[in-house]
């Protein structure tokens, strides 16, 4: 029996960065700045910076957007500037690649339209040739109507951070109902969505960014530093893959082609990235960025380009047994073993293999690979085994009554071994293999970064021959509900961490950040929770601290 996101989680019931909150106020009836500004997608020459001017009335037509970048704040030396057409066709968002910048160095840049001026914001180029260190803030799966996001505040008052890498459920694709994903404090915080039904048009996308980028912390962080970002699935659909998604029906939502090239339009447009070449497939994200000798960061694409179906274990093949239809486990674990079944697909692979190589050759000390989903060898948490019989009789009596008979289904599949989420790398075993046999060919010292599920992991990722290949940092949410939250009474991630010999360390429900500092010789990773996103007043807690020595098959030490 599955439990996905939407069906089960659904049962669950300032002090920001001042520049990026300054919007100048329009003149009435005019032009305005109200989704801040951001920047993205940096080299060493280069980098994306990011706008929307909000007209009057929806049906303006084009005007002209100035932009400016100069090496301080104060705007004394401006080094670029330009300028730009808003217009309907691209929802009025602005979006320049300023080109002719200096390695390493912050940038300050805004915009201007008549006597209109956007907030202020800071980027900064990726260095090159020897570097001391290197400073990543990695978040992940945003929520808006489940809390505030503290996390992204947190994030924007950081002393030091390079780039900011957005594993992906920038935005979600669910309505604003009562019984939707996450909803149930919406209306007592003011996190009402927009629009509030489910989004499938190009109109919905849009407006649906707008309402996340509205969000003053949100604004904040993007103003603080160049963000490197990537797509899960709920920028489209829930448990997407090339050919539809768990959150699609051509019956209900219509032609997933359509639905999908709507998401990623708003995408491209509402985001500071670069755009496909012409010619190129809008699902082909996936690229690298070299912060000089340090660290190469490899943004890969595990959802639209090449993904196949997930499996489930609510539609397993069914065998004979007595006379009777019953679900064939071995079966669909076979199914699960097929080399056949991607993630990345034949093309992404053979780049990735190229890049981690040309990194290693180039001496770069670090090779960091920007992941949606959990690469770790997970095993279902065997709950009945873990708790005592009085406590797990307590939790399934607390649970919805119409849920309970799904809990003890799957507390029976996990008590056998196995994946716990066949939506992540658990899913597509072969396709993990082809990319550790890639990490030990290419001799990299790879961390795997990931996102989606909701919770913190330390992870020590082993290949079929049991070579510890890489190390796995998974950030949690900003405030996306998970199993932690929708069973609080219970240690859920010290339970999995016993459970599991790859996992060195799991929360189940903390909210924050993970924070990355490099070096030639080491990584240090600092897991950031906030105490809270039910109210603006928070506090943040390094809850873990770890290092990762730059020795071949080295694995995590709390530091």
């Amino acid at each position: 029996m599955s439990i996905n996101r939407r069906s089960a989680l659904a049962l669950l019931g300032l002090g920001a960065n001042a520049a990026a909150l300054s919007a100048s106020a329009a003149e009435p009836g005019g032009v305005s700045f109200q989704h801040g500004v951001a920047s993205g997608d940096p080299l060493s020459d280069r980098v994306i910076i990011w706008t929307r001017a909000t007209p009057p009335t929806p049906q303006a037509k084009d005007f002209a957007v100035s932009w400016t970048v100069a090496d301080a704040p104060d705007f004394k030396r401006v080094v670029a500037s330009g300028h730009l057409q808003a217009s309907a066709a691209r929802d009025f968002t602005i979006k320049a690649d300023v080109a002719g910048l200096k390695p390493g160095k912050d940038y300050w840049f805004r915009f201007s339209t008549g006597d209109v001026q956007s907030p202020v914001g800071r980027t900064r180029t990726l260095p090159v040739g020897p570097v001391k260190d290197v400073s990543l803030a990695v978040v992940s799966c945003s929520l808006y109507p489940a809390g505030y996001f503290n996390a992204y505040d947190a994030v924007a008052k950081l002393d030091r951070v390079d780039a900011v890498v957005h594993l992906g459920d920038y935005i979600y694709e669910y309505g604003a109902g009562p019984n939707d994903y996450g909803t149930a404090g919406a209306a007592k915080m003011g996190r009402l969505l927009e629009p509030k039904h489910e989004i499938v048009s190009l109109a919905d996308y849009r407006l649906r960014h707008a309402t996340y980028k509205s969000d003053p912390h949100l604004q904040a962080a993007h103003a603080r530093a160049p963000w490197i970002c990537v797509w899960d699935d709920h920028e489209t659909a829930n448990d997407s893959w090339i050919g539809g998604a768990e959150n699609h029906s051509p019956e209900i939502e219509g032609d997933w082609t359509a639905r999908k090239a709507n998401a990623l339009r708003a995408y491209y447009e509402w985001m500071p990235l670069r755009e496909p070449s012409a010619g190129g497939l809008a699902e082909a994200i996936n690229r690298s960025f070299r912060f000089g000798d340090v660290a190469e960061l490899i943004m890969v694409e595990t959802r639209l380009l090449a993904r196949s179906k997930q499996l489930d274990y609510a539609a397993m093949p069914m065998r004979q047994l007595d006379g009777k239809s019953v679900p064939d486990l071995a079966a669909l674990m076979a199914q699960r073993a097929d080399p056949g079944r991607q993630l990345l697909g034949d093309k992404q692979e053979q780049w990735l293999g190229e890049t981690l190589k040309t990194s290693v050759a180039g001496g770069c000390a670090w090779q960091i690979l920007g992941n949606q989903v959990v690469m770790a060898q997970v095993k279902g948490p065997d709950l009945k085994a873990a708790l005592p019989p009085a406590d797990w009789a307590a939790m399934v009596a607390g649970l919805p009554e119409a849920f309970r008979p799904r809990i003890e289904q799957m507390a029976a599949l996990f008590a056998q071994g196995v994946p716990f989420n066949l939506d992540a790398w658990d899913g597509h075993p072969a396709a993990r293999e082809r990319v550790y046999a890639m990490i030990k060919a290419a001799k990299s010292q790879a961390i795997v970064l990931a996102g989606d599920s909701h919770a913190f992991w330390v992870n020590e990722l082993h290949d079929a021959a049991g070579d510890r290949v890489a190390v796995e940092f998974g950030t949690t949410a900003i405030t996306s509900p998970g199993w932690g939250d929708f069973l609080p009474k219970q240690d859920m991630g010290k339970i999995i961490a016993d459970q599991n010999d790859e996992v060195v360390y799991s929360h189940q429900s903390a909210k924050g950040f993970t924070l990355l500092t490099l070096t030639s010789e080491e990584t240090r990773v600092e897991l950031i929770a906030v105490s809270t996103i039910a109210d603006r007043a928070y506090e943040t807690k390094a809850l873990k601290r770890y290092r990762v020595a730059k020795r071949w098959g080295a694995g995590v030490e709390e530091a």
